[in-house]
């Protein structure tokens, strides 16, 4: 069983941030339990070569299913995510701003959109799952989904601007960056910023930065669960406990220990995993 991140070939990395591939299998009567997917900063192409999964959102009675390759942008509330007892999925996360540069709509169109992926990239995206089904290992996914994201950037709408590389840079800053150092670094008024920050990622600065502050508190204390909630907070910019305690309240409508408690539900705890950190150089 595997719940991994992979980092690209040097070639594509400036349209893909990494690669993830969870792989599940349960025994054909086992009941499994949803799991609760917290906002997080990124946008994602996911291909389900075996079982799909069925996506309900929390704020709604909306449900997505039976898509073999899902494409979603910017999620600012939480789904649930309940999946087969032959699972795997390959995740592309793509950088912040890719999408828009390779398919050339507005970000804003994806933001909290669980899509079928054949709508926006075509049938090819099917021939795509169907070659994963066939591989026999990891390794040689990642060398079909290398090829593919090779593909969609000799057909990129858009070449690369200095306000994409500065945006990329504020998504591996976000939480010690300050919005006047980015519209600085992407020589950019701060209008000029909110607006074209919305194209390429379908949110503003504040709320990406704010996503991306709890991101890395929800995944630090999965890595990490004998830290203190304050050394938690502290340690991702928030001013103490209650500061955390409100970003939790804010992106998932519990509190961080009902959250957390929540997550240990999810399938991947049956086999010991966990989504957290997989290189130090995060923390």
């Amino acid at each position: 069983m595997l719940l991994k991140d992979y980092i690209p070939p040097p070639d594509v990395q400036q349209v893909v941030q990494l690669y993830r591939i969870v792989h599940f299998e349960f025994e054909a009567a086992a009941t499994l339990p949803a799991k609760a997917y917290p906002p997080r900063p990124e946008h994602c192409l996911a291909f389900y070569p075996f079982d799909t999964e069925v996506a309900s959102y929390s704020s709604s009675q909306r449900q997505e299913a039976n898509h073999r390759v899902v494409l979603y942008g910017q999620f600012t509330e939480v789904t649930q995510r309940r999946i087969g007892h032959r699972f795997l999925v390959f995740q592309i996360i793509f950088q912040p701003g890719a999408l828009h540069r390779l398919l050339g709509c507005p970000a804003g169109e994806l933001t909290n959109e669980y899509l079928d992926a054949s709508l926006l990239l075509g049938s090819q995206v099917g021939d795509i799952t169907d070659q994963l089904a066939a591989c026999g290992s990891y390794d040689a996914m990642l060398e079909v989904a290398s090829a593919f994201v090779r593909q969609l950037l000799a057909k990129a709408k858009r070449n690369s601007t200095v306000a994409d590389d500065a945006i990329r840079r504020f998504q591996q800053m976000a939480t010690r960056w300050s919005i006047d150092q980015l519209a600085s670094e992407a020589c950019l008024s701060h209008r000029q910023l909110e607006r074209v920050f919305y194209s390429h990622t379908g949110v503003s600065p504040k709320q990406y930065q704010q996503i991306a502050r709890f991101d890395k508190a929800f995944r630090l204390r999965n890595s990490k669960p004998h830290y203190s909630w304050l050394r938690i907070a502290m340690a991702c910019g928030y001013h103490d406990y209650q500061h955390l305690a409100k970003a939790y309240q804010q992106w998932t409508g519990l509190s961080p220990r009902q959250f957390h408690a929540l997550d240990e539900q999810a399938p991947e705890r049956h086999f010991g995993l966990h989504e957290g950190y997989y290189d130090e150089k995060h923390l």
